[in-house]
């Protein structure tokens, strides 16, 4: 379960509660909380010890992750220290097996330009010092991982380097590390006005391809999306979910509901719907 299904002023015991009663196995928390007077270590002891007396299985861990798009070295060698101490100290606490990861947010400086504009963000506006600062970065987490035992996932999203399967493709090639992947969030791929295709985008990503979030939207007119449940947008996940088992994926998959409304209804629906198809979704 993706945090977004419980950010309207649950409490992290409540959080995974709630997850583990609806049927989820993890949660996809924040690495980082807005608006918590909160240390880092103090945040991840909260949430190992909800896990625990929830049983909760899975915690991972998303963005922010750490920001290499900042133009000063010093700058950007601060943001990896930072997330270098997060993750020692949180694979201490908690069994950590996959994080979601962010590389930084590369937006159109023209405030003008619609955030669903999505070729002139991103990938489409970096240079290639943004890429080698990307992947110098992500060569340093990645070794981190390697000897921590876990993996990155980069998610495929608007307004960073990584927001297109191509573009991802080409950083981690320029990360080269076992540990470092992709998180295939189809409904971002989806923005782009020259679409690729779901078969194309998983075989893009390949043996790459570490997790995925399912979320569904609907287009509107212009640059404008609906965000709408997981069985009433413009993906069809029963197909989605053909084509990631006929692949050999085995990775983690999330649920997300980055809409307004009651989340912990679109929770329970949306796990409802996830779990039909699984169950009748299989290779053939």
């Amino acid at each position: 379960m993706h945090i977004t299904y419980c950010e309207q002023g649950q409490s992290i015991d409540d959080i995974c509660l709630k997850a583990v009663k609806w049927g989820f196995d993890g949660v996809e928390f924040r690495r980082k909380r807005a608006g918590q007077s909160e240390t880092a270590e103090q945040y991840v002891d909260s949430i190992a010890r909800a896990a625990d007396a929830s049983g909760l299985k899975i915690v991972m861990f998303g963005g922010p992750t750490v920001d290499l798009t900042l133009p000063d070295p010093e700058a950007r060698k601060r943001q990896l220290d930072d997330a270098v101490e997060f993750y020692r100290m949180a694979s201490r606490k908690i069994n950590l097996t996959i994080n979601n990861a962010f590389a930084g947010w590369l937006e159109n400086p023209d405030s003008s330009v619609h955030y669903f504009d999505c070729k002139r963000h991103g990938s489409g506006i970096a240079t290639e010092d943004h890429f080698q600062w990307a992947a110098e970065g992500f060569k340093v987490l990645g070794d981190l991982a390697s000897e921590l035992g876990f993996r990155f996932a980069l998610e495929i999203h608007m307004c960073t380097v990584h927001d297109h399967p191509v573009s991802t493709k080409k950083l981690l090639d320029m990360i080269d590390r076992e540990s470092v992947g992709a998180n295939l969030d189809y409904a971002n791929v989806l923005c782009f006005q020259d679409q690729t295709t779901l078969s194309d985008s998983i075989s893009i990503l390949g043996e790459k391809l570490f997790y995925v979030h399912l979320k569904n939207l609907q287009a509107l007119t212009g640059f404008d999306w609906l965000r709408t449940a997981l069985s009433d947008g413009e993906i069809n996940h029963r197909e989605y979910l053909r084509l990631l088992a006929l692949s050999g994926f085995h990775g983690p998959i999330a649920l997300e509901a980055p809409r307004p409304g009651d989340r912990e209804w679109f929770a329970q629906a949306d796990i409802a719907y996830y779990k039909r198809l699984a169950a009748e979704c299989t290779p053939g």
